[in-house]
């Protein structure tokens, strides 16, 4: 299990954040409203750029050295995501039934465990 645990934590946050980016893409109205509660007139800048940095911490899962990378740019995304859930978007978004709110938390933990299980490959944490 110890072996197959961060190749499943992963995939899992990978699968979620990478799932979401058509939506954030191509402009979906369920996107644009929930980007438009969080940031106002700049919704487009933020959705994209999310998207944006999602894509890329959901690659940098799988480059060996530098998972941790990865892990903590998707906790700081999933720290945004489950803030703005709790401050200005609500646990439910769109009558989804806090499905996006889980999976914000569910990435934000697998990151969470994945950081420290590579914790000892941080270049500035080994001074």
């Amino acid at each position: 299990m110890k072996k197959y645990l961060p190749l499943l934590l992963k995939i899992i946050a990978a699968i979620i954040m990478i799932q979401t980016l058509f939506f954030k893409f191509t402009g979906s109205q369920e996107s644009i409203d929930l980007f438009t509660k969080v940031a106002g007139e700049n919704e487009q800048l933020m959705r994209i750029g999310t998207g944006v940095l999602e894509l890329i911490a959901s690659v940098l899962l799988f480059v060996p050295r530098k998972v941790w990378l990865g892990a903590g740019l998707t906790v700081g995304l999933m720290s945004g995501a489950v803030f703005s859930h709790l401050t200005k978007i609500g646990i439910e978004h769109n009558n989804d039934g806090g499905v996006l709110f889980m999976m914000a938390i569910i990435t934000l933990l697998s990151g969470s465990i994945l950081l420290f299980l590579n914790k000892k490959n941080i270049p500035f944490f080994n001074l």
